[in-house]
Order: structure tokens, then sequence, then C-alpha cells
């Protein structure tokens, strides 16, 4: 587990495995880190290489010897920090770009969880405001249960991101609404047999529409006011004929 998250720092699966393998070790060769994380010899020194230019592995000379030592871990919050610092000095060029496309109603592909994961993330872009979602039948299902309880419900409620959602009425959607006002959300039941969602929708932003279908594995951002409003209206609509949740 500890490799996959740092794999999302940006580390490949070959340096991850390097960097845990040399915390261990403390200080290490070429040999002793190739065999702890299951490397080839002959790369594994490109892989250190690779982790010394990130400031991640530093080297020492031992009676002639060179040996390679894992950095503190808290560089890699150093290294965040320095992204984030070079990403805020860009970002008034890259949305000078951003507001020719806005003009420019469009639809965006996501393949993979991770690209579900994308759909997301880019509610998480409207603070202080309200989307409005009807949930999958089968979200509870397929959902990746880490990605939200440790990334995306912390962020959506640090960002006072309000939720209203229609959900299915059955067990486990009972027991999803029970946290709703921890996790900022208001949601109502429909009836099951009337009620058959095979994809989520999510209206958010001004213009945006989120469409996830769980079991394909794909999903669209749509980017047109028209259809927004039109859902948006048609969420209305039923959220005004469902009665209030008493859970």
């Amino acid at each position: 587990m500890l490799k996959k998250d740092l794999e999302v720092i940006g580390l490949d699966d070959s340096e991850a495995s390097a960097y845990l393998a040399l915390l261990e070790l403390d200080e290490a060769s070429i040999a002793q880190i190739a065999a702890k994380a299951k490397l080839k010899r002959p790369t594994t020194y490109l892989i250190v290489e690779s982790l010394k230019e990130k400031g991640l592995v530093g080297m020492v000379k031992r009676k002639k010897k060179t040996l390679f030592l894992a950095e503190d871990p808290r560089k890699i919050l150093d290294m965040l920090e320095e992204r984030k610092q070079k990403m805020n000095r860009i970002m008034p060029e890259l949305l000078s770009f951003a507001n020719v496309l806005d003009k420019k109603p469009g639809i965006r592909y996501f393949e993979g969880w991770e690209g579900i994961k994308d759909v997301y993330r880019d509610t998480l872009n409207y603070p202080e405001q309200e989307f409005q979602a009807f949930f999958s039948e089968v979200f509870l299902t397929r959902f990746d249960e880490k990605f939200f309880t440790e990334f995306y419900y912390d962020q959506r409620l640090q960002k006072r991101i309000f939720v209203r959602a229609i959900l299915p009425d059955n067990a486990d959607t009972r027991e999803l609404v029970t946290h709703d006002q921890a996790q900022l959300r208001k949601s109502k039941l429909a009836p099951v047999g009337m009620f058959h969602m095979n994809i989520e929708i999510n209206t958010y932003g001004k213009d945006k529409v989120g469409i996830i279908s769980f079991e394909e594995d794909f999903a669209l951002i749509i980017e047109s006011k028209k259809i927004h409003d039109s859902l948006k209206s048609l969420f209305e609509l039923t959220w005004s004929l469902l009665p209030e949740n008493k859970g």
C-alpha cells in the first residue's frame, strides 16, 4: 500500500520499491538494494540515480565502496511544496488558456477508475457551492472506498461543497444517508421500483455535468449550459416529488 501511495506523488513502481528498500536497509550497495527491492541489478543503478536527481537518495563512501542511503521522508513534503509553488507561478498563464476553452462547450471522456476519479476531482473546483447528484444503483458496490474516505470527502468538506442527492431506497443507501449531516449532504430516497439508475449524474458549477457509468468503467464531463440546466431542472422536479428523509 505504501508503494502505491508513493506512486501517486510521482515515483514509478521501481523507484518506490527502491526507496522503501533503502529506508529499511539504511546504507546499502546497489546489489543489496536490488535484492531487497526485488529488482534487476543492471537497472537498479539507473533507478537509484533517478531517485538521487529527485533528492530522495544520498551517497556515501565507505572503505572505497559506494553506498546509498534514503533521505529523510519529510523531503517528499518539500518536493510537493516546490511543485505547488511552481504551479502557482504558471497558473495565471494556464488560466488564460482555460478562459478561452471555457467558451467552447465540449465533452471530455474518461476511462477506468482513475478517469472516474478525475470527474469527482473536477467537482472540487467549485468551493462554497452545491451540486446535485442522481446516484447510481451500483455506486456502493463498485466505488473505491479509500478514494472517498481518505481524499474526496475530506476535500469536499474543507471546501464547503454541499450535495443534494437522490438515491434508490435500499438497505445500503439507508445506511449511507445516516452520515448526511457529517458529509454536508442532504438526501432523498426514491422507490426502487420507480428509480432505475445504472449511471450517476452530477450537475455542478454553472455548466458542468458529470456522467459516470461504474459498470462500464467510463465517465464523461459535459460542458454545456443548456444540458446542465435541463438536467438540474429534472433533478429539482424529482426532488420536489419525493418525501423528506426521516433517517
